[in-house]
């Protein structure tokens, strides 16, 4: 299988399809490269070259102890655009990995990067603070890591549905989604789990934003029962320089999965690479 060692001798699996300018994918918690399927064919299938990592911890990647924190996250992607030497490079990136585009820029510049996608994605803050009212109680993030502790098979089963808005009465969400998200969740080892909800919960991303200096699409669906809104895309797009807000009107947290909106999004997303 294909991968990269990083500086700390982790071994990082990506999948690497097509040719041409490169399009990097940077999946979710607790996903891994896997959820990015179908926009890896769109954009080979356009004349793109697409690549998407599992992070540290995830699917096929080492399932390691420690490094699970956003300055890791980024520098085990320096050591992947580095050792594939890619440049005008586009970051694609879901919710946690959000966060790892964002400290890959702050930093490790622009030096290889032509644009940026942010989808449903937790910069720059996703913890409730009296500067932040916006974000998410402490209490929940409590609670994720302790259903994961008890149980974590049970636990991502019965996180799937909030994930997709699957418990909305006109969800287009589909049992294979439900059914993938489970398997991708396990395919996370425990402590990743664990220690992954300390990192994106309480990151905090201003300052990474504030490096940017490339075009910057924000994709947010405003359903999004994982992510909050109103604390993440509508503050993002205040902060960067150069981005636009796409907004899905019912969107999901898992807009690159469920259909209808997955079909939206690789839209959108093949129309900026195309600018």
């Amino acid at each position: 299988m294909p991968s990269c060692t990083t500086r700390d001798d982790v071994e990082i699996f990506y999948q690497d399809w097509g040719r041409g300018r490169p399009v990097v994918f940077i999946h979710g918690w607790p996903l891994n490269g896997d959820a990015w399927q179908d926009q890896l064919k769109a954009v080979a299938d356009a004349g793109f070259r697409g690549i998407a990592h599992d992070r540290r911890g995830h699917g096929r990647s080492s399932p390691v102890y420690d490094g699970y924190d956003f300055d890791t996250f980024a520098d085990d992607l320096n050591d992947l655009l580095t050792d594939l030497d890619l440049t005008d490079v586009t970051l694609v990136a879901h919710s946690m990995g959000g966060g790892e585009l964002a400290r890959y820029i702050g930093r490790h510049g622009t030096r290889r990067v032509r644009s940026a996608v942010l989808l449903s994605a937790i910069p720059p803050l996703m913890l409730r603070t009296p500067e932040n009212p916006e974000g998410v109680p402490q209490k929940v993030f409590d609670d994720i890591k302790a259903g994961i502790l008890s149980e974590r098979s049970q636990f991502w089963r019965d996180t799937a549905p909030s994930f997709f808005s699957a418990d909305r009465r006109h969800s287009r969400a589909t049992q294979g989604n439900l059914d993938a998200f489970w398997y991708m969740a396990m395919a996370e080892n425990i402590q990743a789990g664990v220690a992954c909800v300390d990192a994106f919960s309480a990151t905090d991303f201003h300052e990474d934003l504030r490096a940017f200096d490339i075009p910057t699409l924000i994709v947010h669906g405003d359903d999004d029962q994982i992510v909050p809104i109103d604390a993440t895309a509508r503050k993002s797009v205040e902060i960067i320089p150069d981005a636009e807000l796409k907004v899905y009107e019912g969107g999901s947290h898992g807009i690159a999965l469920v259909p209808g909106d997955k079909e939206k999004f690789t839209s959108d997303l093949l129309a900026f690479l195309d600018r």
